[in-house]
């Protein structure tokens, strides 16, 4: 799945929370606000950060019937108090799209800005590393979660379970050994489609890239025996023309140290299952 394609997906979904939270009327507004008023309101972050979820917000407004201008693109990194949106509108539609558009902004802007952080900590060590989201999304939000990290420079890994054979350690328990599961792998999908499997000992390491692996998953390793294991890997002609992943165990705070030990690939969950969200504002006044 592409970027533009998960743009319709959005959409839709965007409209499913806005029935969530609407319901059948916003009758806060509809009590206090004459139907007829018109508002503008301008939308900030009010702390520096990362631009994501820009166009979520104005799809928001734009299914309420607002005008939107952009004054920020997705990714780009900004000050705090710098204005973002501006919308304009009925004042009840600015009111009914105000949250749903602050909860999405916050989250995305959040993973982004962290997921750069990351990856500008782990370009200081090995140019080469590329930071990599999971699966590990909250149900409904992963096409925005994903859109973030790339926002934020990282990449999103799979979208889902057809995206590619990823054979973890739960599959190994039902397969009599690595060879055996690359070679159901190969023998079952498309050329197109990429293997990686998880493995946790440099003899499983060299058996999948023996067998023809594509991706090699360092699950749960420290990175100084990465270190090692990379290092022996080269000695048998087994680095060059595959690609080594690390994952599990990796924090904002020690994913440098994969970067530094060799890695390829550092896929984190944390990018999407920690997410503090970025403190966001939407202010609206009166258009008399």
């Amino acid at each position: 799945m592409n970027m533009d394609q998960m743009e319709y997906r959005i959409r839709d979904r965007i409209k499913e929370f806005l029935d969530e939270d609407i319901g059948y009327g916003d009758i806060t507004s509809s009590t206090l606000i004459p139907e007829e008023q018109t508002a503008k309101g301008t939308l900030y972050f009010k702390e520096p950060g990362i631009t994501s979820g820009l166009v979520e917000a104005a799809t928001v407004f734009e299914i309420l019937g607002c005008q939107v201008t952009a004054h920020s693109k997705d990714g780009e990194a900004v000050k705090e108090k710098q204005v973002l949106l501006s919308v304009n509108g009925h004042a009840r539609a600015l009111l009914m799209g105000e949250r749903l558009a602050l909860n999405i902004v916050g989250r995305m802007a959040g993973i982004a800005t962290q997921t750069t952080k990351v990856v500008n900590s782990v370009k200081e060590k090995n140019h080469k590393t590329r930071v990599a989201a999971t699966r590990k999304t909250l149900p409904g939000m992963r096409e925005f979660d994903k859109r973030a990290v790339v926002h934020g420079g990282g990449d999103p890994h799979r979208f889902g379970l057809d995206d590619c054979v990823l054979i973890k350690d739960n599959h190994l328990e039902l397969v009599p050994s690595v060879t055996e599961a690359i070679k159901r792998a190969k023998d079952g999908i498309s050329f197109t489609k990429m293997v990686e499997i998880e493995v946790r000992s440099l003899e499983d390491a060299e058996e999948a890239a023996r067998e023809g692996a594509d991706i090699i998953m360092l699950d749960n390793i420290a990175a100084p025996e990465i270190k090692e294991w990379l290092g022996e890997l080269d000695k048998k002609g087994l680095r060059e023309g595959f690609i080594y992943e690390a994952s599990g165990g990796i924090t904002f705070e020690n994913a440098a140290n994969y970067a530094a030990a060799g890695v390829d690939i550092i896929s984190m969950g944390a990018l999407t299952h920690s997410v503090r969200s970025l403190d966001v504002k939407f202010e609206i006044e009166m258009v008399k």
